[in-house]
This record gives structure tokens, sequence and C-alpha cells, in this order.
């Protein structure tokens, strides 16, 4: 028997959890029901013959799945009704930034003129001057932004270099402050990086900052600051499900591997300092150094002596 939707219930927790951190934007209850039919198809045909977009769903499936002891079981017995509820953490995350994300658009101390209302969303986005200030102009005669088209508080500082449009790319403060937030605690904003016990990072024993996290954070700022009032994944209008796939193609891109390595020890080294995936480079000439050294030139030789 499903236990159903509780908000204790650890299998609806981990759901949630892993719609933030690894696939947010996507209908759970459709591709949990695509993903075991496709299971009996891959016994006939390749995964390699399917399309891209269904090749990334059925991964998220098998990482649902791995992710979770027993949950395909689970599902093919037919106790799918803790699932079904995954996705909705969007829901959550997006009223509780609504307003939180006005305490952020100005320095500390500082007042926004006129004043944004905190429950009503109609007067920001190209309406006001400050959080007009975090997206990319519209060209004449433009009355909507593609979701690829990326806003200014992307980047640090909110400067688009487009000669390097790396530069400052997902390191902008109000990110920092958003990722926060969601994951180590609303309070956790002005102080110092540390995962607190009533935080969804500690619940959940997450101690880096993922590309799906970090896409989804980017896509629940980018709403906050719009003048639209519901968020949905199919609305034409905010394109928020272009705008979040097209930030984590870019960090799942391996010709990016190099920059996207770098932003993600950059994030983890501020929101998780203290874990091991952050800790800084070895000192060149520590003992640990020199066994690194060694056993990467054995690999090596290794390596050469089978070729």
């Amino acid at each position: 028997m499903a236990l159903g939707w509780t908000s204790s219930n650890p299998l609806v927790l981990h759901g949630r959890h892993f719609g933030r951190t690894v696939f947010a934007l996507c209908n759970y209850p459709a591709l949990l029901t695509a993903g075991i039919l496709r299971l009996e198809e891959l016994q006939d045909s390749p995964i390699e013959d399917y399309p891209a977009d269904v090749r990334r769903e059925h991964k998220v499936f098998l990482n649902l799945i791995d992710s979770y002891p027993g949950l395909l079981d689970r599902l093919t017995t037919g106790e799918e009704d803790d699932v079904i509820h995954i996705g909705e953490m969007l829901g959550d995350d997006t009223k509780t930034l609504k307003s939180a994300v006005l305490e952020w658009l100005v320095p500390r101390g500082q007042v926004v003129i006129p004043p944004l209302s905190r429950n009503i969303k109609s007067d920001r986005g190209f309406n006001h001057e400050i959080t007009v200030r975090t997206k990319l102009s519209l060209k004449s005669g433009e009355t909507t932004v593609r979701g690829d088209q990326w806003p200014m508080f992307l980047y640090a500082g909110y400067e688009y270099n487009p000669e390097d449009p790396w530069k400052g790319l997902l390191r902008s403060e109000i990110l920092i402050f958003g990722f926060k937030h969601v994951f180590t605690s609303p309070s956790s904003v002005d102080r110092e990086p540390k995962a607190t016990r009533s935080g969804n990072a500690y619940l959940h024993g997450m101690k880096s900052v993922t590309k799906g996290s970090l896409a989804y954070v980017a896509t629940q700022i980018r709403f906050a600051l719009s003048s639209s009032s519901v968020f949905s994944r199919t609305d034409t209008v905010t394109d928020s499900e272009n705008f979040y796939h097209s930030i984590l193609d870019l960090l799942e891109d391996p010709d990016e591997s190099e920059e996207v390595v770098d932003l993600m020890t950059w994030w983890t080294r501020r929101i998780f300092p203290n874990s091991s995936s952050s800790q800084r480079d070895v000192s060149k000439h520590s003992a640990l150094s020199k066994i690194r050294e060694k056993r990467a030139a054995l690999q090596q030789q290794a390596n050469a002596n089978t070729t």
C-alpha cells in the first residue's frame, strides 16, 4: 500500500530533492510511465536509436530509479501514488522566493524606489527600473524574450562580455542568495556558508552543488523577477522550460567541460566550504602531491606498456 502524499513521506521528500538537484522541469508521472515501458523496448533496440530528448529523459528515469532502492519494484506493482508529487517542489520554492528576491535587488540598507509589491508581481519584469536591469534589453518591436536569451542577473555584477561570454556567467550574488535560500535555509543567506539542520542540503546529505541544482535556482530566480504570476513549465510567455534546458545543455556539454568544472568547483566552495569535494588544490611540495605524482607516472607507464 502506498504511503500517500505527506511532507514526512521519505519517497516524496527524496523525489522533491531529486527534482531540485537533477532534473526539474518535466512531467514525472509521464516520465516514469514511459521509462518503464521503454525498459521493455530496449530489449530489442538500443537507446542510441532514440531521439536526443528521449535519451535524456531515459537517463533521468534511470538516475531516479537508481537513487532510491526498491523504487522500480514499487512502480511496477502499481505503488506510484508517492512519486507523482516529485515535481511539486516548484510551487513551494516559487512562493517563498517571490518575496525573498526583493531583498537581494539592492545593497543591504537601501530601499527599492518605487517599492515593489511582495504579493503581486505585475510591477516586476520590464515594468520596474530595478528588475528590468536584471534582463537583456528588448530589440525594437519585440514583446517577449525567449528562454535561451539569458538575463543579465546570471552574470557577476550584471555585466555581460560578448567577447568572453563565460566571464562571470552563473556567478552572480543574487544566484548565491537564491541557492542558499532553497538548499541551506532562508536564514543562511546572510550568514557564513553552512548547511543548517533544517535545510534541504543537510536533510539529503548534499555536499556539492550539482548542475541540475544550479539550473533550477537560476530558473526560479528568473521567474521571481518576472511579472508572471503563475509558474508553468509550458508557459510560452516566460519560456521557463526552454531557459532551464538551455542552462542545463551548456553545463552538460562535453566541449565546455573545462569551464564547467571550474564553475562547479567555485560554487561548491562557496556553498559547502567544508565538504571534501570543495577542498583546494594540494600544496605543490607536500607528501600527498608526491604520492599523486608517483601514481600518475606509474599509470602513464602502464598505459604505455599496453599500447
